[in-house]
């Protein structure tokens, strides 16, 4: 029969059909995978990212298909693989950083604990994430800097993002005299706050003694508000309690000190200036 016709080798015409079947299989999953990727993950994931993973998932397809291909057309892949392997052992010392980097980059993009515009602290590092890439993510400071730090350092360091809920909390320490009215003071402060339309009122902001300090009492001050206007209403806040408290007759102290002269001292010295 044809199909047992010995084209060379141990090479059958039944084996090439199986081999051109196994590959043909292979690069329709490889199309079917890169369709389902395209499309559960392009609202999530930019198009550079996505075409990356779409990449990297077709061809490990290709490459499962193509070591199942071999046999068939009587390549045995054990040679390959023992010399690919001592290829890869001297390549992977060499590229060691690079990999963790890639693996930790993948791991970033599919977890998103950040996303490019938020304002994150990562390690010793606070800023706007620029870009997120394959190997490394790019912060760009307060100040201006641009900071490239590797994917590896960015998965295993602590990650606070600031912007990743839809309210923060605004906290202030607001110390007044010990001559004022600590009740007077937290009433002021609350209705400073309640009538600013970017507090909310759940939670609602409060107010308590805190502590009895060197130099005043200070009163703990706590308000929720939207996180994107967090910063300009922290600001606004801080400056109309001051004035409100300041219309009021209540004053923010300042470091001082009293100094207490002992009677007996100050007697003798009196004694002194009469005998002169």
């Amino acid at each position: 029969m044809i199909i047992s016709r010995v084209v060379y080798g141990d090479v059958t015409v039944l084996n090439i059909l199986i081999a051109i079947l196994l590959f043909t299989g292979g690069l329709i999953v490889s199309k079917l995978l890169a369709f389902n990727l395209r499309r559960s993950f392009r609202e999530k994931l930019n198009r550079e990212r996505l075409e990356l993973i779409v990449k990297v998932f077709s061809y490990t397809v290709i490459l499962i298909a193509t070591l199942l291909v071999l046999p068939q057309l009587g390549v045995e892949p054990s040679g390959l693989m023992v010399a690919g392997g001592i290829v890869g052992i001297a390549l992977g010392f060499a590229s060691q950083g690079i990999v963790g980097n890639l693996i930790s980059g993948l791991f970033l993009i599919f977890e998103r604990p950040i996303k490019i515009g938020d304002n994150v602290s990562i390690g010793q590092v606070q800023g706007f994430v620029e870009d997120i890439r394959v190997i490394s993510t790019t912060i760009r400071t307060f100040d201006g800097l641009y900071v490239r730090i590797p994917n590896e350092k960015v998965f295993s360091e602590n990650i606070i993002n600031y912007v990743a809920h839809l309210v923060r909390r605004v906290d202030y320490v607001v110390s007044i005299r010990y001559a004022d009215n600590a009740e007077k003071a937290i009433g002021i402060i609350l209705r400073v706050l309640q009538t600013h339309p970017l507090v909310l009122v759940n939670p609602a902001p409060y107010a308590y003694v805190d502590e009895l300090g060197d130099d005043g009492v200070n009163i703990i001050v706590r308000a929720w508000t939207p996180t994107m206007e967090w910063f300009g209403v922290k600001t606004e806040m801080l400056r109309k309690i001051k004035h409100a408290l300041e219309e009021e007759g209540i004053e923010i102290p300042f470091p001082q000190r009293t100094l207490w002269f002992a009677e007996k001292l100050t007697h003798g010295r009196e004694q002194g200036d009469s005998q002169q």
